[in-house]
Formats: C-alpha cells, sequence, structure tokens
C-alpha cells in the first residue's frame, strides 16, 4: 500500500502505521474484505517528499495499480532503496 501523508510535527512513523493498520483492519473485517487469515506485514518504510514534489507523487499514487502490473512492488522497492542508497534493516 503507498499512501501521501501529511503528519504532525508530534507523530511519528510508527503512531501512523498502528492508525492505518488498526483503522483499515477494523473496516476490512467488517466489510468481509480479507480472508481470515489476512495480516498486515511487519515492516514499512517511510520517506519525505519535499512540497514541490507532492503533486507528483499524487500523480503516482493515482495510477498505481497501472503501474504495479508491469512491475511488482517488491521490484519497485528494491530498486528505489538502490536509486537512493537506503539500506534494508531488520529490527
Amino acid at each position: 500500500m503507498h499512501c501521501l501523508i501529511s503528519m504532525a510535527c508530534d507523530q511519528n512513523i510508527a503512531q501512523i502505521m498502528k492508525l492505518l493498520k488498526g483503522g483499515s483492519s477494523s473496516y476490512a473485517v467488517k466489510q468481509r474484505l480479507f480472508t481470515p487469515d489476512f495480516d498486515w506485514a511487519d515492516d514499512y518504510y517511510a520517506v519525505s517528499v519535499s512540497q514541490s514534489q507532492v503533486e507528483m507523487v499524487r500523480n503516482y499514487l493515482k495510477k498505481q495499480e497501472e503501474h504495479h502490473r508491469r512491475k511488482t512492488f517488491e521490484e519497485e522497492c528494491q530498486l528505489f532503496m538502490e536509486k537512493y542508497g537506503f539500506i534494508r534493516t531488520l529490527g
């Protein structure tokens, strides 16, 4: 899942993820959108986006379903991490 979020200065990524996972899981269960064995992944990552790039990110998000027909999330994630020098850590 890709999200574009504006955070308050007193929030952190872990708090945001807890709210996203909890709220969406509750909704999905009520709507019966997932199989009973659905579970969120333990890992996630976040990057900051400058105000000048927000519209570009919005446009990407609008087309992500089409985009992921050509490239899997894992492929995209790996390329992104390599391009920007991120290192995947566990824990």
